[in-house]
């Protein structure tokens, strides 16, 4: 005991040495740098396919020339030269589903012992930049320009033949042609 206390006693303990300090933290902390842009966050869409977000990781939505019903021409590809109508228009990757064009073999399972499996087609989405806007009036294909009508009304218009594409009757006929499409695949199931 008496070799324990002479060791103790021979350790200094002062106030410059850290042994006889409690620990304290600096007083300044880091300051951290603000980001000076928002980067744009990648949502995981499919394990191959990726798409941009906002921040909020809202996916971004771009604008594109075309609308549902509106009469296309397919300007490349494997359908070159076609003209059918817009189905269905996805925002978030510019593509759009037209009519009868870029069909696909789908093959599907049976369901049930007494349902047999089927080989259907499907239409794939294309690129809106693969079609035009087509004046079945002309035959003539064309690029959209936009205008403001007298009663300040913002339209869409083919710029070759000025003539009007987005108007009541246009948008009237889409929708009941859509109502009739989904009345026929809800009878056939």
């Amino acid at each position: 005991m008496a070799a324990l206390q002479s060791a103790f006693t021979s350790l200094n303990l002062s106030t410059n040495s850290f042994l006889g300090k409690s620990f304290s933290p600096p007083l300044y902390l880091p300051v951290a740098k603000p980001a000076q842009q928002p980067t744009l966050v990648v949502a995981k869409l499919k394990r191959w396919e990726r798409k941009k977000c906002k921040p909020n990781s809202l996916p971004v939505l771009h604008n594109m020339h075309v609308k549902v019903g509106d009469t296309v021409k397919v300007i490349s590809g494997s359908d070159k030269g076609k003209i059918s109508e817009v189905t269905m228009v996805i925002k978030h990757n510019s593509k759009i589903v037209v009519k009868d064009i870029n069909l696909k073999t789908k093959h599907v399972k049976k369901k049930s012992e007494d349902e047999p499996g089927q080989i259907i087609k499907i239409e794939a989405p294309i690129h809106s930049s693969n079609v035009m806007l087509y004046s079945k009036e002309k035959n003539v294909a064309s690029r959209v320009g936009h205008k403001t009508l007298d009663d300040g009304k913002r339209v869409r218009y083919l710029i070759k033949t000025g003539e009007i594409i987005d108007s009541a009757d246009n948008w009237k006929r889409a929708i009941k042609e859509k109502e009739k499409s989904t009345e026929v695949a809800a009878a056939a199931s």
